[in-house]
């Protein structure tokens, strides 16, 4: 298996919420004609929001309702203002800041919010990483 990441779904309570939040709060654009899954194409990934029942159902999994799954998303960015900058937008859409952005013991500045589902992002800042224009970050 090559050492990629493609595809990141979501599976969350309500589509239509999930997408006001990602499109309007957050400024991604839909990038498919289909009404029940949503695909956004970030730089070098796609993003899916889908509703849980159908991707347990695709999985071929139980929902337990679990409070944390266990994943975590990141967006790392390049400085700490633009950290604050993108929890307060993320906030203002409304996503529940979890941790305020702070130093981090690792070198860098993060937070965390949560979406409208739950669903943790991390907010980041590493100043050992690169962010390229085009949004791509690599590990030099």
């Amino acid at each position: 298996m090559d050492q990629r990441l493609s595809l990141i779904t979501l599976g969350v309570a309500d589509l239509g919420r999930a997408r006001a939040f990602y499109e309007e709060g957050l400024g991604f654009t839909k990038d498919n004609d289909e009404d029940d899954i949503v695909f956004y194409q970030l730089p070098g990934l796609v993003l899916a929001l889908w509703t849980r029942e159908g991707l347990a159902a695709d999985a071929a999994v139980e929902d337990t309702g679990a409070a944390f799954s266990g994943i975590t998303l990141a967006q790392n960015v390049g400085s700490p203002d633009e950290v604050d900058a993108v929890i307060e937008q993320a906030r203002t859409a409304g996503a529940r800041v979890l941790k305020p952005a702070r130093e981090a013991e690792w070198g860098g500045y993060s937070g965390y919010v949560a979406d409208p589902d739950g669903h943790l992002w991390e907010i980041a800042h590493n100043p050992f990483w690169t962010v390229h224009e085009d949004g791509r970050t690599t590990l030099r």
